[in-house]
């Protein structure tokens, strides 16, 4: 009997120590994000080649936040249908925050009404924060004779379908930027889609395409040389880095306006800490000096937008490009 009474007793205990455990366990379990990040590398996935606007964003961007998180921040180039590569990858990824997305608008506000199979959508990331806009520049090869919007207007109207504009790829805020031009302005240009802003770019620079509705960080070091003329700039405003050149409204397409903006990203499922911790850091980040020089020298300024903020926003602007998808009848199929 007395074997008995202690084996009850025992078994009691185990059973108990075991509820203990269980009840626990969710803090016990806290602390391995509470101090997030650990020593682990944290990736910033950029979905276009080097040398495009989300691409200069990120490694200023991963530099600035390296140093406040007092860890190292990479950037990974993932280049491909329009984002589509370089978001997938990340969705797929570990929830653990060190996997992260640099995203253009257009991957979430568009690339879902021009591709029959998106292999990701809004709902399997974790929305961090939006982290800067900036307006396009409507530019041409320097060889072209024209020198203001109103000319280029005139000048493809009179040659529908001959002239080109280049893109960072299918669905890309470069590409929807030309479309939204093309359209206000009652001209047809052929889109030639790049897998990024750089070979684009380079493209515009040797004359093989004609025309492009560029990210102003990415198009202003180009325009120094001579080979390209910045005809307009799509914002509501005359942009401080290009004092002298108009607005599209102002030159030629009353009422246009077309802002880019970039926003970080981690997998559905990341740790509340840690989006947390992103998100206050991202806010100190782009207000240190060499952001600030960044966003002046580049066109572009800080825009934190939270993640309730930044969904909003996404669903409403989707709207307005599903209409012109469709009326345009844009397809990267």
């Amino acid at each position: 009997m007395k074997n008995g009474h202690r084996f009850a007793n025992s078994r009691r205990r185990i059973i108990k120590a075991i509820a203990c455990g269980l009840t626990l366990s969710p803090f016990l379990a806290a602390p391995a994000y509470a101090d997030w990040p650990s020593d682990k590398v944290i990736r910033i996935i950029v979905p276009f080649a080097a040398g495009g606007a989300t691409d200069l964003l990120g490694r200023t961007l991963a530099v600035e936040l390296g140093k406040s998180l007092k860890q190292s921040v990479i950037v990974e180039n993932r280049a491909g249908a329009g984002g589509s590569l370089g978001a997938q990858a990340v969705a797929i990824s570990p929830a653990d925050g060190y996997t992260l997305l640099l995203a253009s608008g257009s991957m979430f506000t568009v690339n879902q009404y021009i591709y029959s199979k998106l292999p990701y959508s809004l709902d399997d990331f974790a929305p961090i924060t939006k982290i800067a806009s900036g307006p396009m520049v409507i530019t041409v090869n320097a060889s072209l004779p024209v020198k203001t919007t109103k000319e280029l207007i005139e000048y493809a109207k009179a040659r529908p379908g001959k002239l080109s504009f280049s893109s960072a790829g299918v669905g890309s805020q470069t590409h929807m930027a030309g479309e939204a031009f093309t359209d206000a302005a009652g001209i047809e240009l052929v889109h030639v889609p790049y897998k990024g802003e750089g070979p684009a770019y380079a493209d515009l620079m040797a004359g093989v395409i004609e025309v492009a509705a560029a990210n102003i960080n990415a198009i202003s070091p180009l325009l120094k040389g001579g080979r390209l003329r910045a005809l307009s700039v799509t914002g509501k405003e005359r942009s401080p880095l290009l004092p002298n050149v108009p607005t599209t409204a102002e030159d030629g397409v009353p009422g246009f306006e077309f802002t880019g903006w970039f926003a970080l990203m981690a997998p559905k499922g990341t740790p509340q800490p840690a989006i947390d911790r992103l998100l206050a850091e991202s806010k100190v980040a782009v207000e240190q000096p060499s952001m600030k020089r960044y966003f002046a020298d580049q066109g572009m300024y800080a825009t934190i937008a939270p993640p309730a903020q930044l969904k909003d926003e996404i669903v409403k602007e989707s709207a307005t490009w599903k209409a012109l998808v469709a009326k345009k009848k844009i397809t990267a199929n």
